[in-house]
């Protein structure tokens, strides 16, 4: 018996039970931040689960199986075109309405394809930082000022964090540089495999296209009829799986017709139809031999991988910080808008550090912001939390860490962390 693996246990059981001896039950504050941890995770699985979290895992699925190692290698490995790969996988959230949460699957995906380590971070930072709906709303919101800097500072630190951590690990990135590229499959055009692709991008996009605050205009428009257009996109698809997937045409067209029957029984509930359609393609393609079984496993892999963790990582968020609701956790709100004020080293590095670790849905850290600028937090440390919280959050780190390890991930925290605070201060000032 290795009694050192045995005393480690025994301390973990010790910690835990002691952890429970003194759990301080039926305080005000323990209470309610149990209450906001609880209310985080409903809010989670009701709004964020089902259309950002499905649709991002089936798209990992499609990047695991449909693009080819040596598609990915050569665009985004180690040995591509320094310029091009960058350049890709830093403007990649502009098309990407995604959160720090569901942009995970797509990272674990391109990464496991055999994408180099700095350009699958720079995907990583980008994706939720620098959506355009985001950029749009910041400058209606916020500010232009705050909006131009939101980008340029997105763009740069997707670059520049991807750059250092490829400097930082260039031992391990080397020996992928020796890897055989394999050969491309020749079975199926590119162009089909990339319309696949950016129909179901489509619809993850217009699935959570958020309403504007001003009730009028394009974007208004798009949000108006984001469920029409998510329809349209819902047929092209259907015309993917059987021109691209190959599968019968009998039982897509009866899925169509399904899930056009429950958007007609359920006007206003689309969620109803979306989920028939999600419901219905899992169960067709996981019993359609070849390509089709082989997405579903690799979708179902991701969902095993980080869905538990998120979990995890959401209940705790909510605990120490509080919901999206506006309630406070274990660390009182006003703290926190009382350490931010100003443009002080500390208000930014502070901003950094609480917008690392805090979850942001898409879209939300604009209100919050909002709300915390009225209550005198800085200029500095507001963009300062812009560049830091859309991109991390407690519970994706757990799920990074799953992927590239601990040490590169908190690498990739404090680069993070160090660059938004430098920002900041210096936008402050200016």
């Amino acid at each position: 018996m290795n009694w050192k693996d045995e005393y480690k246990k025994l301390l973990w059981v010790a910690g835990l039970f002691l952890l429970a001896y003194f759990l301080p039950v039926g305080t005000i504050r323990f209470d309610q931040a149990m209450d906001e941890a609880l209310a985080l995770a409903r809010w989670y699985a009701r709004e964020h689960v089902i259309l950002c979290l499905i649709p991002a895992f089936f798209i990992a699925g499609v990047i695991s199986v449909f693009f080819s190692q040596a598609l990915v290698i050569k665009y985004l490995g180690t040995g591509a075109k320094k310029w091009a790969a960058y350049m890709v996988a830093s403007v990649s959230g502009t098309i990407l309405a995604v959160c720090s949460c569901t942009v995970l699957p797509l990272f674990a995906s391109i990464h496991k394809r055999g994408a180099g380590l700095g350009p699958a971070v720079a995907f990583l930072y980008s994706g939720p930082a620098i959506n355009i709906l985001a950029i749009i709303l910041t400058a209606r919101i916020l500010g232009p000022e705050l909006a131009l800097a939101r980008v340029v500072g997105a763009v740069s630190f997707s670059i520049i964090i991807g750059l250092l951590m490829e400097f930082f690990f260039r031992n391990e990135e080397k020996s992928k540089e020796s890897l055989v590229i394999p050969e491309t499959d020749k079975s199926r055009p590119l162009w089909q495999t990339a319309f696949h692709f950016l129909v179901l991008v489509a619809i993850l996009v217009f699935v959570n296209w958020g309403k504007p605050a001003d009730g009028s205009g394009f974007w208004f428009l798009l949000w108006r009829y984001k469920w029409w257009i998510t329809g349209f996109f819902g047929l092209l698809y259907a015309v993917s799986l059987m021109v691209v997937l190959k599968l019968g045409k009998a039982p897509v067209l009866l899925g169509v017709v399904l899930t056009a029957a429950a958007a007609l029984v359920f006007p206003k509930y689309p969620m109803i139809p979306f989920m028939t359609a999600v419901v219905l393609t899992s169960f067709l393609i996981s019993r359609t031999e070849g390509e089709p079984q082989q997405w579903m496993a690799a979708t179902w892999d991701f969902t095993k991988q980080i869905l538990p963790l998120l979990a995890a990582g959401v209940l705790v968020a909510g605990f120490l910080l509080g919901s999206t609701e506006g309630g406070d956790g274990l660390i009182p709100g006003q703290w926190i808008a009382g350490l931010v004020g100003g443009n002080s080293l500390f208000a930014n590095f502070f901003a950094s550090v609480v917008g690392t670790f805090m979850y942001f849905a898409t879209l939300t850290e604009i209100p919050i912001l909002q709300g915390l600028i009225a209550n005198g937090m800085g200029k500095g440390p507001a963009l300062a939390l812009l560049l830091a919280g859309p991109a991390l959050s407690l519970p994706n780190m757990l799920v990074i860490r799953s992927v590239i390890g601990t040490k590169k991930t908190v690498v990739f925290v404090i680069l993070v962390i160090i660059l938004a605070t430098v920002t900041g201060l210096t936008f402050g000032i200016l």
